[in-house]
């Protein structure tokens, strides 16, 4: 059961709203990319990245009063979520100094996880990759491969360095809803297949409906409301344990949910989305020498993760079949670990037979397939927006993705041992107070035809 608590993403008296203040000016840091063809030649894209709007500064329009400060709604400003989303105001984002985004160098983002500020301090980030000014980058992954490099060795337990894609609108839902007039601009219209309840603003309007602050986290809180969309999580990982995960969808694109639909608690297997998805984990699967400090995969050192989505008839709009994914390091190609799992065939990649054997032997409810697995996976990549991020975990402190989860399973447990970290390592006190100065860095961002953005050795 893969749990991603988007609580932990969060800054003392920043929200999300609706309409657009001039405080200060928005400047989207630039991150290229790279376009390549079968012939391995490769073309440049003057692409940017823009920070979520749910970290942003929103006070009324009239001054500089807070909309939302700490885990509370100003009550005045916003009695009700169309009321709220006219008198509140988001302004542009000053992405090293306050929130810790910074771009070391061409086609390079570094994402720090405390960033100590004039207003207290920020912890993690969300951000996505602009076309341009006022629109996403969207992707068709279908037959194609997606390839980028990571830095994680200053990524402890207890964080997750993040690179997925998600349904989301082009223009952050900016046509769709009238209230919106910040659009991807601002970092609007955010969504994903854990249907988040802590979006402040989802249609354009405030989630203040049955707004409750976080009983764990000063900062956040949730509402009736989530935002629901299929997700392709390319990489969750840290120094010691990493993920790959697709999570389909009923829905097609971003879509407000409330009760059984948002599939929180009980109704996990009732809602619109797979939160559980279908993970492939090295540790998890068998392979414990794998990934991880001085492992096969190396992450004391910077390494390459290609990620190819195979087709059944090998073109851009066939079935999704199976997903792939290669490692590059040190100029060497590495495949990625075997299945080592008794019940699953020895197989390296993820498609319907390894999610259905691999539920199987976990006892996992296999919703992937009741959504429509591979096929409504592949339907649902044809328009995706790229989402980059550093997070720490305020439901299950990251234990479903570097420990032993359930806590209380046994490790020996086929499924229960997802990686070597401490089950308290993971508790935000404890990794904020730690490891404040963590971070991550990706680079050299390449889509492509099959084989053609890394050299085979």
């Amino acid at each position: 059961m893969l749990v991603r608590s988007l609580a932990a993403l969060t800054f003392a008296s920043l929200v999300l709203g609706q309409q657009v203040g001039t405080n200060t000016a928005e400047k989207h840091p630039s991150m290229p990319i790279q376009v390549c063809t079968k012939s391995g030649s490769c073309t440049k894209e003057s692409t940017s990245v823009v920070l979520d709007s749910n970290w942003r500064w929103a006070h009324v329009t009239s001054g500089y009063t807070n909309c939302y400060t700490g885990n509370e709604w100003n009550a005045t400003a916003c009695p009700d979520g169309k009321t709220c989303a006219k008198n509140c105001a988001i302004d542009g984002a000053d992405y090293a100094k306050t929130y810790g985004i910074t771009t070391p160098s061409s086609g390079a983002l570094k994402l720090q996880f405390v960033t100590k500020n004039d207003n207290g301090a920020n912890v993690g980030s969300r951000v996505y990759l602009m076309a341009s000014d006022t629109k996403y980058r969207m992707f068709n992954l279908l037959n194609k491969e997606f390839t980028f490099d990571v830095d994680v060795s200053k990524l402890p337990c207890g964080l997750n360095g993040a690179v997925y894609f998600s349904e989301m609108d082009e223009d952050g839902g900016m046509s769709k809803y009238s209230t919106n007039r910040a659009g991807a601009k601002y970092g609007t219209g955010y969504c994903d297949s854990q249907c988040p309840t802590d979006i402040k603003f989802i249609n354009g309007e405030a989630n203040v409906e049955g707004w409750g602050g976080s009983a764990n986290d000063q900062n956040s809180g949730s509402g009736k409301y989530g935002s629901c969309c299929a997700e392709m999580d390319i990489w969750e990982a840290n120094l010691d344990a990493a993920a790959y995960t697709p999570h389909p969808c009923k829905v097609n694109g971003p879509t407000r949910c409330e009760g059984a639909d948002c599939g929180n608690g009980d109704d996990r297997y009732s809602g619109v989305c797979d939160k559980d998805g279908c993970d492939f984990n090295s540790f998890r699967m068998g392979d414990q020498s794998f990934y991880g400090t001085q492992m096969t995969v190396d992450t004391s050192k910077p390494f390459t993760i290609v990620t190819q989505f195979i087709t059944t008839d090998g073109t851009d709009n066939g079935k999704l079949k199976q997903i792939n994914r290669f490692y590059v390091q040190n100029g060497k190609t590495i495949p990625n670990s075997v299945v080592q799992i008794d019940g699953i065939d020895p197989v390296n990649h993820i498609d319907d037979n390894f999610c259905a054997q691999q539920k199987s032997v976990f006892g996992d409810n296999n919703y992937f397939k009741t959504i429509g697995g591979m096929t409504q996976m592949g339907n649902q990549l044809k328009k995706m927006v790229l989402v980059l991020s550093v997070w720490d975990d305020h439901a299950v402190a990251m234990n479903w993705l570097d420990s032993n989860y359930p806590t209380d399973g046994d490790a020996s447990t086929p499924g229960i041992a997802r990686g070597r970290c401490d089950s308290a390592a993971g508790d935000p006190k404890t990794v904020e107070a730690a490891h404040p100065d963590a971070s991550v860095i990706y680079s050299n961002i390449k889509l492509g035809a099959l084989n053609s953005t890394f050299k085979a050795t």
